[in-house]
């Protein structure tokens, strides 16, 4: 176990210029399988090992190993690093070193051992998008979401994927949850707010709002007994639709086209406003030069 490791700390490393990892040893190396047995010695099976090196063809065998290793160090195992690689063999090109670094800027982000394994399996663009992007998400989420370091630790390693999104569609599904649904930050966590589109979350809460089966608080309080965002969010839509909404997936579409519909005209009337605001600024524009004149 411990030659192993070091072996794939040496593979993760980045290479320096013009120095190439070691030949395996044997007849193998010279019939030009080499790279085969590298993989091999890191923990893949034959098989793997074939599958990985179909991955980028024309990749040398230095960053195809290098990046293996950086995966294997996370912690995944060799099948759950070579799935992950197969998703997005662009991972093969990034340099080993840039890999790295990325593991460690979500560690410090909160996550840590398995969530660092889960949100790399489920969502291997944490490690393309730019540095700045994964910060300004973080900080959306903390200073303007409030929500705690704990509570940003567990959105984080349930939802990964909150970190390539723009911070204002982040803000904007908050806001929703919060002012027109009323849900405090600790629900919106235990109900795994983000991993459900802003889209279809409207829908099922418009929904049941114009049914009678749901009504924003007011200082806290409602007529009604709202569902629980969890249900609302985590339920399979048949189950929604006969256990909170009591309608049919034939109502339901019905009224995904109403709304749809609905803010179409909304913002054709907003732009025909916006139209007109803009001719009344020029008509007072001119008015204010005759003036001056």
């Amino acid at each position: 176990m411990a030659g192993r490791l070091l072996l794939l700390r040496g593979a993760g490393r980045a290479l320096r210029p013009g120095r190439a990892l070691p030949a395996a040893p044997g007849p193998c190396a010279r019939r030009g399988c080499g790279e085969l047995a590298g993989l091999r010695a890191m923990g893949f099976s034959q098989e793997q090992a074939r599958r990985l090196l179909a991955l980028q063809p024309r990749l040398g065998p230095e960053h195809r190993e290098a990046a293996a290793a950086q995966l294997l160090l996370l912690g995944l195992s060799a099948e759950a690093a070579l799935a992950l690689l197969e998703r997005s063999p662009a991972l093969l090109r990034l340099p080993a070193e840039r890999l790295r670094e990325r593991a460690e800027e979500l560690r410090r982000l909160g996550l840590d051992g398995g969530r660092l394994q889960r949100a790399a399996s489920r969502c291997p663009q944490l490690f393309h998008v730019p540095r700045k992007r994964l910060e300004a998400a973080v900080r959306l989420l903390r200073e303007r979401c409030l929500f705690t370091a704990e509570q940003l630790r567990e959105v984080l390693g349930t939802c990964p994927a909150v970190l390539l999104e723009e911070p204002h569609t982040l803000h904007h599904q908050f806001q929703y949850a919060y002012f027109r649904m009323g849900v405090q930050q600790k629900e919106m966590v235990k109900a795994r707010l983000f991993q459900m589109p802003f889209a279809e979350l409207r829908n099922r809460h418009i929904f049941l709002e114009r049914r009678g089966l749901y009504e924003t608080p007011h200082k806290g309080q409602t007529q009604t007994s709202n569902p629980k965002l969890k249900d609302i969010l985590q339920l399979p839509e048949k189950d929604f639709l006969a256990s909170l909404a009591y309608s049919t997936p034939e109502e339901f579409e019905v009224f995904k086209k109403l709304l749809a519909r609905e803010e179409e005209e909304k913002k054709e009337e907003e732009d025909v406003d916006a139209l007109y605001t803009e001719d009344d600024d020029d008509l007072d524009s001119d008015e204010s030069k005759t003036a001056g004149e």
